[in-house]
């Protein structure tokens, strides 16, 4: 079955970098995209950056800029690295990859001081 192990979360001060680890198994890595969720608390899950299987990347307008998704076939996993933190970058961030349902990881906390 689809596993997805996320790491690398953590407590960061404001203006500090952070870099995410989503590490797949159960399903053929290199030929699915990729995906980057969070969810602050009392909010909605919200996409934060995709990457194809050819590489090619979105990122939504909160995290452009400071936010870099890449994927390493070779090893089954998708990184995010996260620069330029914010406290409004404080929440759970979820790894996912998708057919025709979505799979998701446990989530890893990312906390952001002021």
């Amino acid at each position: 079955q689809v596993q997805l192990v996320e790491s690398g979360g953590g407590l960061v001060q404001a203006g500090g970098s952070l870099r995410l680890s989503c590490t797949a198994s159960g399903f053929i890595f290199s030929i699915n995209p990729m995906g980057w969720y969070r969810q602050a608390p009392g909010k909605q899950r919200e996409l934060a950056a995709t990457i194809t299987r050819r590489g090619s990347t979105t990122y939504a307008d909160f995290v452009k800029g400071r936010f870099t998704i890449s994927r390493d076939n070779a090893k089954n996993t998708v990184y995010l690295q996260m620069n330029s933190l914010k406290p409004e970058d404080t929440a759970v961030y979820y790894c996912t990859t998708w057919d025709l349902t979505y799979y998701w990881g446990q989530g890893t906390q990312v906390t952001v001081s002021s």
